[in-house]
Order: structure tokens, then C-alpha cells, then sequence
């Protein structure tokens, strides 16, 4: 009688960063909507300005600032009361880095400055990187999957395994279990101890799950 064996194979890679988006801000508050658009315009221009800069110091692939924001609300006070209008502009900036010490520089200068926000690094690999290192990493978690089952089989004495369906996860048990895709995770902005910025990424973990069923005799 044929055996069906139906396991999930898995299989990670770290690599080091290579590339880092930030997101920042040029935000004004005020009691002037039009002056309040007009400064964050202000800091907007030397800002865009130094990254076209480094766009041509190979430091910087691709950045942008196309979403701008300008709304009124009026705070309340620790009395309970409503206070006066306070008119917000914000201009959002994003830039990826390839140079990290142009980025740790570039940092520690903006977020010193009044009226810009730091909202935050993302790490990760080159599209051309991720796409190398998943495929390496598809092909170990099927033979992750493969060592699995022949251990099962090998366990209740049968002979070896034949592969007749490989599925990503979710999809070989059909509706009702979550599927999951390929994980790309980019962890770490540490800062140094000294007076400049040090920024110390962690290693890219690329991650993958794979569903798959054999038989054996």
C-alpha cells in the first residue's frame, strides 16, 4: 500500500544590508496656513537639494517628495478647553541610501534641524540580491521538505520518496489555512555612543516555507 506523506520544508539566508530607505518630513505648525506651507517649503528645498547631490555622488539610487499635507485643528488645553487654530503643513520626503556613511552624515544633520521629523530606516537587499537569494532559498526549503519526509518514511520502513505535489504554504491543504509568501525582514537603527550618528543595520533574513506531499512504497 502506497504511503502519502505531506510535510512543510523551510529554509532561511542572512545577508548584510545593502540598501536603506528613509522616510522624513518637513513639518510646520503655526497660526498661518500660508506661512506654515511656505516654511515647510523652506526646509523642503536644501533638503531635495542635497539629495540630488548625492544622487550624483552615487550615494543616494532614488528619492522623492511628492505627498504634502496642510490641515487645521485646534489642541486642547489642560483645561479642558478648545485652544485657537493651529495650522499644520507637512512635506514628505523619501530617499533610499546605498552609501550608509553618506546616511549616517545625512541623519545627523536633518534631525537636528527644527521642523524636520525622522519617521523612520528600512533595511533590505537590492531587488537583484532578493531575487538571487530566493531562489537559493526555494530550493533548500524543498530540500528541507524532501529530508523531512524521507525520515518519515524511513521511520515506518518504507523505501523512497517520489515528490507529487509541491505547493507554497496554504495552498496544497486548500482553503482555510493562511498562506504566507517569502519574507524579507530588515531589522536595526542603532545609534553610537559618540557625538555622530552610527548606524548599524542587522542582516537581511530571507525566509521561506514551502508545502509538499510525497508518497512512497
Amino acid at each position: 500500500m502506497t504511503l502519502d506523506i505531506t510535510v512543510r520544508g523551510c529554509a532561511e539566508q542572512h545577508h548584510p544590508a545593502e540598501r536603506a530607505t528613509i522616510s522624513l518630513a518637513a513639518a510646520i505648525e503655526g497660526p498661518d496656513k500660508a506661512q506654515a506651507f511656505a516654511d515647510a517649503l523652506e526646509i523642503q528645498e536644501p533638503l531635495t537639494g542635497q539629495l540630488k547631490e548625492l544622487v550624483d555622488l552615487r550615494a543616494v539610487t532614488t528619492w522623492s517628495s511628492d505627498q504634502v499635507r496642510v490641515f487645521s485643528h485646534r489642541p486642547w488645553d489642560g483645561e479642558g478647553r478648545r485652544g485657537p487654530t493651529v495650522h499644520v503643513a507637512r512635506v514628505q520626503v523619501r530617499a533610499e541610501f546605498t552609501d550608509f556613511e553618506r546616511l549616517s552624515g545625512f541623519l545627523d544633520q536633518w534631525s537636528s534641524v527644527d521642523g524636520v521629523e525622522v519617521d523612520g530606516v528600512t533595511w533590505d537587499v537590492s531587488a537583484k540580491s532578493r531575487r538571487i537569494h530566493e531562489a537559493e532559498v526555494r530550493k533548500a526549503a524543498v530540500d528541507d521538505a524532501v529530508s523531512k519526509a524521507q525520515a518519515y518514511a524511513d521511520a515506518v520502513r518504507r523505501g523512497k520518496v517520489v515528490a507529487v505535489q509541491i505547493a507554497d504554504p496554504g495552498m496544497l491543504a486548500g482553503p482555510g489555512e493562511s498562506a504566507s509568501a517569502p519574507m524579507v525582514k530588515a531589522f536595526g537603527l542603532a545609534g553610537g555612543q559618540g557625538p555622530e550618528l552610527d548606524l548599524t543595520p542587522e542582516e537581511i533574513v530571507i525566509r521561506v516555507e514551502v508545502d509538499a506531499r510525497f508518497r512512497a512504497d
